[in-house]
């Protein structure tokens, strides 16, 4: 039998975790799916799958495998299209995933304009504060802030970003200016737990060495939000010191309505990156976005 077909297959049954339904999505009947995965595992010499009554699971081979079957039927798939030509223009649906706010500040205006120069695409947008599984929740480019665990996507950095302190004018008019990160506890502080909670701030500090060290501390809140817009609103009212990425004040920077803090003692800047999962066969929807969004993104000053 077909190996790819045996793979389609495969990669049905384990992502649906049952053989009826993985019948339905392949439009096959059920002992047609079973005897194929039973020929794959045979040929194999490998068991793919755990079957029970109610569940049906990989193992651990099974799951390595599954990636790299994955893998293997996307760049088919991909150079069935380059051969047939339809890569020539773009179109057919891309998802897309980036941070919530910088997808809302600087992603969204960069797919309206991909939308309106290539009427044949559609997008879907995920603006999320964690880090999505591109493979398994079928997203096609990610933009990403920070380095990037999984060395398997191919990254192209656009700029970078800062962690930052800031303040209002009135705040430190009143409270006057934090000069090390250990004071930081005696003012009114602002947490936001979009994405996840975090109750320690790091700090990098030059030593007498010359090389950074780091320096930890752990703060205590006197608000805690649940989106890092609240906390921009909350430390422009002059509350207190909140903790930010750069790119999300910028407005507020130029206006004056905020300040930086503690400059010197900021963490290394982190990249911002537009990952993809596809090699030199991108479709063209693909490349006709990443190029679009680098262009955009690198001659953005709140990003370079």
């Amino acid at each position: 039998m077909d190996q790819l077909h045996l793979m389609r297959v495969y990669v049905a049954v384990a992502e649906e975790q049952g053989f009826a339904a993985a019948a339905r999505r392949l439009a096959m009947s059920p002992p047609a799916v079973t005897r194929a995965v039973a020929g794959l595992e045979e040929s194999l010499g490998v068991k793919l799958l755990n079957r029970t009554t109610r569940h049906v699971r990989t193992t651990e081979s099974g799951s390595r495998y599954l990636e790299d079957a994955r893998r293997i039927l996307a760049q088919v798939k991909l150079a069935n299209e380059a051969a047939a030509g339809i890569n020539a223009d773009p179109a057919g649906n891309l998802v897309v995933t980036a941070p919530v706010m910088f997808g809302q500040m600087f992603v969204m205006p960069g797919i309206v304009d991909y939308l309106q120069r290539f009427p044949k695409t559609q997008v879907d947008a995920l603006f999320l504060d964690r880090v999505v599984n591109m493979l398994e929740e079928g997203v096609d480019v990610g933009i990403r802030i920070g380095d990037l665990p999984d060395s398997t996507m191919r990254a192209i950095k656009v700029g970078s970003v800062r962690r930052i302190l800031v303040a209002s004018p009135d705040y430190l008019k009143q409270h006057g200016i934090v000069q090390s990160p250990d004071a930081l506890n005696e003012h009114s502080l602002i947490s936001s737990s979009a994405g996840r909670l975090v109750q320690e701030w790091r700090f990098d500090n030059l030593s007498n060495t010359g090389k950074n060290s780091g320096l930890t501390i752990r703060i205590q809140p006197r608000l805690t939000v649940t989106t890092n817009d609240a906390a921009i609103k909350a430390a422009c009212a002059g509350f207190g010191i909140a903790r930010l990425l750069s790119y999300q004040v910028s407005e507020q920077l130029a206006k004056g309505q905020l300040k930086i803090l503690l400059e010197n003692f900021e963490p290394t800047a982190m990249p911002v990156q537009i990952v993809h999962r596809e090699g030199r066969l991108a479709s063209a929807k693909v490349r006709a976005f990443i190029d679009l969004m680098s262009e955009r993104l690198r001659l953005n000053k709140s990003l370079n």
